[in-house]
């Protein structure tokens, strides 16, 4: 973080609020609902209305969370409503990922499932109204001369030459662009507002444009499309809702929705409310850039675990319960602020702690061998699931002579304070034995092949064992299984990588790492997708739900064991 920045503080209670209000949207709601206010006696009705472009990322969460929860807390309603009005980039198969992703965060829309594209032909029938109101006219202008026209912030626009051509003049080219006898780019229907506004939305935007494209839904029927700006607000009247609560760059987009819902014939006439939009550092959350990284094949797609969406965020092992309480920590703001990468890695771990199933496993192996254990013997251990939780159980662990060790819990010449294994000193192997290092092989290359132990057998894991400064996790080789495991850092080692002239110059060269022959506890070849494990002493991982099989085992890092994240006093 750079000296001038601070990152937001966080509210670290994890239970939401139910009664009392926690922020200044619910205020403005709890107002509106007292007697004599402009929701007194109505049902809070939100919506979520997201484009169906693109897969939804961490900053969707925020907003769809702010809209779901809202309604929840008064009891309300909350709709999905895909927003297809640009048939440009917009495909099925994002509007399934976007049910999915918002069913896995915990919420439902229940039966109010909603496209905008529904609504065209009433669009199209409010674009005639006002046109018939004088509200609305037929531009010939190019979209080039458009633009020149509309002023600076120090300066009016200029009125288009078509602004005043008769109503009927307008009814009638209006419907030859809607019957495809335009061609794309040459006439809009612009909103006759006021040309002089200080707000550059107001100034005769464009409400329809030509667009020869065919839409995932109307197929061919429409050549002409409504703009946001436009749509939007006609969308949230036809629903009923009665709080559009949108991201804070909306805001000078207010005065234009509430100039359409205030001049069609509609009975609801919905308040927009903006909050500000979720800013993390180390990522980048334009779609449009996400999309160039799974185009470009930097990333293995909008799921790869480094990518922010929140499929990628699934398969890293993300829970549900730890992105809620991210949300809820963040808080809602009218402030723009960036938030700690590292605090969605806090609520995560906070979360994994309490709920992940304790596993051993070493990621780079090298061969133990117990001297002095008879070759044929095999044993059964216990070892606990989770000790965080009271009821989580034990299971069974083997344990023969023949072991794997992590290959940084050997050393041949240790510095001071290394308390694991070395020549003449002990360790407890976990939940096992206590055991002595003799020698070792080494290849030619010099690296340790091989370390040779011998064990006291009277140190069985239990309360009254003799205690040793260090305790190592290990694997039996007779029972343990193969896999590859991913290891993942962040996709960017830039704080802010969307200042950057180029943000791809800030991918970071080490966000993957695969390992190809870890050894994991036998237990670990039956995990399924979804299960969440802390691998003693390096972490949390997950089953990787795309490309693991019985046959080839892939597990994915989560998050490390240490939190980096420090609370701000």
């Amino acid at each position: 973080m750079k000296e001038n920045e601070t990152a937001i503080d966080v509210n670290i209670e994890t239970e939401p609020e139910t009664t009392a209000s926690t922020n200044f949207i619910h205020q403005i709601i709890d107002e509106e609902l007292q007697p004599g206010g402009r929701c007194y006696g109505k049902t809070v009705h939100t919506r979520f209305p997201p484009e169906p472009n693109g897969y939804l990322h961490i900053g969707h969460a925020k907003a769809l969370y702010i809209n779901f929860s809202t309604a929840e807390k008064y009891h309300g309603l909350c709709n999905l409503r895909m927003d297809d009005t640009n048939p440009v980039k917009e495909d099925t198969e994002y509007v399934q990922a976007i049910q999915d992703d918002i069913h896995w965060l915990g919420f439902d829309w229940q039966d109010r499932f909603f496209y905008a594209s529904s609504y065209f032909d009433k669009m199209y029938n409010f674009a005639i109204e006002l046109i018939n109101k004088g509200l609305a006219y037929v531009d010939e202008s190019s979209s080039e001369e458009i633009k020149a026209a509309r002023g600076t912030l120090q300066e009016p626009g200029t009125e288009s030459p078509y602004r005043n051509r008769p109503i009927e003049e307008s009814i009638a080219l209006f419907e030859k662009m809607k019957s495809g006898e335009v061609e794309d780019g040459k006439m809009v229907l612009r909103a006759k507002i006021d040309m002089a506004s200080g707000n550059m939305n107001m100034r005769d935007p464009v409400i329809y444009r030509v667009l020869h494209k065919e839409h995932h839904r109307t197929g061919n029927k429409w050549c002409i499309y409504p703009m946001y700006d436009f749509a939007h607000p006609i969308e949230d009247a036809l629903e009923g809702i009665t709080h559009s609560l949108c991201s804070l760059e909306f805001e000078d987009h207010r005065p234009l929705y509430d100039w359409v819902v205030n001049n069609i014939s509609v009975e609801c006439k919905p308040r927009q409310i903006e909050f500000a939009r979720l800013g993390m550092y180390n990522t980048v959350m334009s779609k449009r850039k996400l999309r160039e990284l799974v185009e470009q094949g930097i990333v293995s797609g909008w799921d790869d675990p480094r990518m922010p969406t929140l499929r990628g965020l699934r398969r890293r092992g993300y829970t549900p319960e730890a992105v809620r309480t991210f949300m809820e920590g963040v808080g809602i703001t009218k402030q723009p602020n960036m938030i700690e990468y590292s605090y969605l890695e806090h609520c995560l771990r906070d979360d994994l702690n309490k709920r992940a199933t304790r596993r051993m496993a070493v990621l780079h192996p090298i061969e133990l061998e117990i001297v002095n254990y008879p070759e044929e013997q095999k044993e059964i251990l216990i070892s606990q699931n989770n000790p965080e939780q009271q009821d989580a159980g034990t299971r069974e662990i083997t344990f023969s002579k023949h072991l794997y060790i992590e290959r940084d819990d050997f050393m041949e010449n240790p510095p001071k304070k290394y308390f694991r294994l070395f020549l003449g000193n002990e360790v407890r192997l976990k939940d096992a034995y206590i055991v002595k290092a003799i020698s070792f092989d080494k290849d030619e290359q010099g690296n340790v092949t091989k370390v040779y132990c011998e064990y006291d057998p009277t140190t069985k894991s239990g309360k009254d064992c003799r205690k040793v400064k260090g305790t190592i996790h290990w694997v039996d080789q007779s029972t343990c299984v193969t896999a590859e495991v991913r290891l993942y850092e962040q996709l960017f080692s830039a704080e802010q990588p969307d200042q950057a002239e180029n943000y791809k110059d800030c991918l970071n060269p080490n966000s993957l790492e695969i390992l190809h022959d870890a050894k994991l506890e036998a237990s670990l070849g039956q995990a399924k997708n979804g299960d969440n494990f802390q691998f003693m002493r390096l972490g949390y991982f997950v089953l990787d739900n795309k490309d693991s099989k019985l046959e080839h085992l892939v597990f994915n890092k989560t998050v490390g064991l240490k939190d980096g994240f420090k609370l701000k006093k």
